[in-house]
């Protein structure tokens, strides 16, 4: 008999995360995979029960929009895992609905994991108490994650996924040759976030700082990948704004990473990008802001020194951060001329951000399937395996 596996994912992130673990476990014993699947768990063998893009909602206004909808939904799986009982039900991400989900089953008994743990280490550490009664089972990205569960509930770190695909960092001349970009000077990437929030309050910012960029060196080429429509049009009317559509500015819908590799330095909003930015070893700039109320929240709800991810996983500050009040075309100008004009700083940069890759290069989809079935192999029932 197969291993019967409930699996939730919640957005693109959540179902790449999810096929790769599939296929890890699909690795080790014979399973079957239902619950909420994107394309790619889909063509690795999920069943969905509902639309991934139901769960994919950012910011307040588009959760409170759908909230009659997202818990009926949760409320129907929930009693759909309760009467087929599947020997695990693995919630990715996603926290605000796969808690819930993972919560009720694991009150009725089922095992429960939860893949990728919220940022408790950042702020709202409180979750700790939620997550724990909810998931047997935290599967962690970064290695300082379990301890924040340590006397709570099991928890180990399996690796990133991100930094088994990026192993080494690439040569930036085929993303170039892909993108059609001559690089007679310097290439920045521009990335001002993904959400209409960021760019709101980043493309002024990014496009001041193009510009004076530009006036510093003139032969420079600008690469700046969008999320989506929108927020490459808050930053086209930007452009126009400050007169600035005469920058060479290459704008792509998505290939963020690709980006990143064609460039010689990456200015970037903090989040995940800083992280993919150090696992391809490209020298960043991070800055980010905020309203001042949202930015006094954070602070007093945060405990660490730090605000980008390669920061932080070295515990030391290796990239420059330039947030808030700090975050002015100005300073961000003198930050890239100095790791465009300081090979030092720049070969400094790369080889502790060599470091991030080395951390968290471990093989997460096959650590994560091994400790899936440790878990099970501990319970007091029997678990369905290959024969």
């Amino acid at each position: 008999m197969a291993l019967r596996v409930g699996i939730v994912a919640g957005e693109a992130s959540g179902d790449l995360l999810g096929a790769a673990l599939m296929n890890a476990l699909k690795a080790q014993t014979a399973c079957s995979f239902e619950g909420v699947c994107g394309p790619a768990m889909i063509a690795a063998g999920g069943l969905s029960r509902y639309p991934i893009e139901t769960l994919s909602v950012v910011g307040i206004s588009e959760v409170a929009g759908r909230l009659p909808t997202l818990l009926r939904m949760r409320r129907e799986l929930i009693r759909h895992f309760q009467a087929t009982r599947p020997d695990v039900v693995i919630g990715i991400d996603a926290p605000d609905f796969t808690l819930g989900v993972e919560r009720a089953l694991k009150r009725d008994g089922i095992p429960t994991v939860h893949y990728v743990s919220p940022t408790v280490w950042a702020w709202r550490r409180y979750r700790v108490r939620t997550v724990a009664a909810s998931a047997d089972l935290v599967l962690a990205l970064f290695p300082f994650e379990p301890a924040y569960y340590a006397g709570r509930v099991e928890s180990r770190f399996v690796g990133h996924p991100l930094a088994d695909i990026i192993k080494d960092a690439p040569s930036p001349d085929p993303a170039r040759a892909e993108l059609r970009v001559e690089a007679k000077g310097p290439v920045i990437a521009l990335l001002p976030g993904s959400r209409v929030s960021e760019l709101r309050a980043h493309a002024d910012l990014f496009v001041k700082t193009a510009q004076r960029l530009f006036l510093r060196y003139p032969d420079s080429q600008f690469i700046a990948p969008f999320a989506n429509r929108e927020t490459r049009a808050i930053f086209d009317r930007s452009l126009t704004e400050h007169k600035a559509f005469d920058l060479p500015i290459t704008r792509l819908h998505g290939h963020a990473r690709l980006a990143m590799a064609a460039a010689d330095v990456v200015l970037l909003a903090s989040g995940t990008a800083a992280l993919e930015a150090a696992l391809i070893g490209r020298p960043m700039v991070v800055t980010y802001r905020l309203s001042p109320l949202s930015y006094g929240l954070v602070r007093s709800l945060s405990r660490l020194p730090f605000f980008s991810l390669p920061n932080i996983l070295l515990g030391r500050p290796v990239v420059p951060e330039l947030m808030q009040g700090q975050a002015t075309a100005d300073s961000l100008v003198r930050a890239v001329e100095t790791l465009l004009e300081d090979g030092a700083a720049r070969g400094a940069m790369a080889a502790a951000l060599g470091e991030v890759r080395e951390r968290l290069g471990q093989g997460a989809s096959a650590q994560a399937a091994g400790a899936i079935l440790e878990l099970l192999a501990t319970r007091r029932e029997p678990v369905s395996c290959a024969s």
